[in-house]
């Protein structure tokens, strides 16, 4: 697959406003946006998007079409990357991650797992969630918590990526959990990463768009429900999800911006959620919403 790098250089406040109009422009697609510092002293910041199957030249139109002229007093440039799995690439020489009971981890730290914890090993693939990021951190220590509080009878993660939550999930409560994407790569990984972590009989999963498919039926209504995704997704799905939970349930939401809250919250107060729990991890905010009941 064709990687390109389109490119946006500036002062660090600048870059980073920059940063923030790549992800409200591109985030229906999961086009990955970074932003770091750029050159020794600090002062120059680069605002990156990757785009797939096109030129350069496509991807430097696209994205100034997206953004518009409001980003373009700043340098662009659009270049086509090696052909590297720059996944694993970025991965090489991460940390273990502990969030809640878990401990997400590589195959070189297997032994960096205590007594008492649940490993969680990820290798790098072309899926989202690692642990490293705010919002997987922050799902994960809701998933530890809630299941520390109570029983779930269906469990789903919707948006699975590299299946890390339902992974957590279905080791932490040992029964069986449904993992969807939208992308057939990210739901392969995930049954491979279950596998891999001895779960392979408890994480079941398909490829599905959104919460239409009929399948969920044959696993639904379900009581928990963790979304790991975005904020326009979650919003164009708050019916549909809302419909397939049960009257009583409990919902996970992130892949939120702190500003995202209220919105979200809105959508989903309509379905009768009302919120449980808000956490901040990274500037990324992690919602848990209940219906029909009170977790503590």
């Amino acid at each position: 697959m064709k990687t390109i790098r389109v490119r946006i250089t500036a002062e660090e406040l600048e870059a980073k406003r920059i940063s923030d109009i790549l992800e409200r422009a591109f985030e229906d697609e999961g086009n990955p946006v970074t932003v770091y510092e750029a050159s020794s002293d600090g002062k120059i910041w680069a605002a990156e998007v990757l785009l797939f199957d096109v030129s350069p030249e496509e991807a430097e139109a696209t994205v100034r079409d997206r953004v518009g002229a409001d980003a373009f007093a700043a340098p662009l440039e659009a270049e086509e990357l090696p052909d590297i799995n720059w996944v694993e690439k970025s991965l090489e020489g991460l940390k273990p991650v502990r969030a809640g009971r878990f401990l997400v981890h590589g195959s070189h730290d297997r032994d960096k797992v205590l007594p008492g914890a649940i490993g969680l090993e990820i290798e790098a693939a072309l899926a989202f969630g690692t642990g490293h990021h705010g919002t997987t951190a922050g799902c994960l220590e809701e998933i530890d918590r809630l299941l520390s509080l109570r029983e779930y009878d269906n469990i789903l993660d919707l948006g699975t990526g590299t299946g890390v939550l339902a992974i957590a999930a279905a080791l932490k409560a040992r029964q069986i959990v449904l993992a969807t994407d939208i992308d057939p790569i990210a739901t392969q990984t995930a049954l491979q990463n279950a596998r891999l972590n001895g779960a392979s009989h408890l994480v079941r999963g398909f490829t599905a768009n959104g919460m239409d498919d009929r399948r969920f039926g044959l696993y639904g209504p379900f009581d928990l429900v963790v979304a790991n995704i975005l904020a326009r997704p979650l919003m164009k799905m708050a019916k549909s999800i809302g419909e397939k939970m049960t009257q009583t349930a409990t919902l996970v939401l992130s892949g939120l911006r702190v500003e995202d809250g209220p919105r979200i919250l809105f959508a989903y107060r309509c379905q009768g959620f009302v919120l449980d729990r808000r956490r901040e991890k990274d500037g990324w905010l992690t919602l848990t919403l209940v219906r029909g009941r009170k977790l503590a």
